[in-house]
């Protein structure tokens, strides 16, 4: 009987994975928490539908945060640093609408999946943004990581 434990044990022990898929080398994962209260002006368009924001506080991801309202109290959370270089002097993308560009080589990523929209087709590895937790309650949306 306790050799069917001990190689029940095993079996356990050596089928854990840790293994979080691919990841981003360009980016590090730094841990954060911050509140939006979408009561304050800054942050109420994201009471609608479809809108985002930029948070560029200190602390706050790599290079801020893009945060948008994606529907039915649903947020999503991306890295604001271009996912496919080295953070640098242009690698800070912008909001457009609801995308946001990298202003280096305009490489283009949706805010509602995070992912790119503009893959060159040149055989390279590209990655797609790098997405935070982000949590609506009470009419505050938690982001961290």
């Amino acid at each position: 009987m306790k050799r069917i434990w001990g190689l029940l044990f095993m079996i356990f022990l050596f089928s854990c994975d840790n293994d979080r898929g691919t990841r981003n080398p360009y980016l590090q994962e730094i841990g954060f928490r911050f509140d939006l209260n979408l009561s304050l002006p800054l942050y109420s368009p994201l009471t609608n539908t479809g809108n985002a924001v930029y948070v560029g506080a200190n602390g706050v991801g790599t290079r801020g945060v893009f945060v948008i309202n994606a529907g039915f109290d649903q947020f999503r959370a991306f890295e604001a640093s271009c996912p496919n270089h080295p953070p640098n002097d242009c690698s800070t993308m912008e909001l457009n609408g609801q995308t946001a560009v990298c202003p280096c080589e305009d490489y283009e990523y949706s805010l509602f999946t995070g992912q790119q929209l503009s893959r060159p087709d040149d055989g390279n590895r590209y990655y797609d943004m790098l997405e935070y937790r982000a949590v609506f309650n009470g009419g505050v949306v938690s982001v961290s990581n």
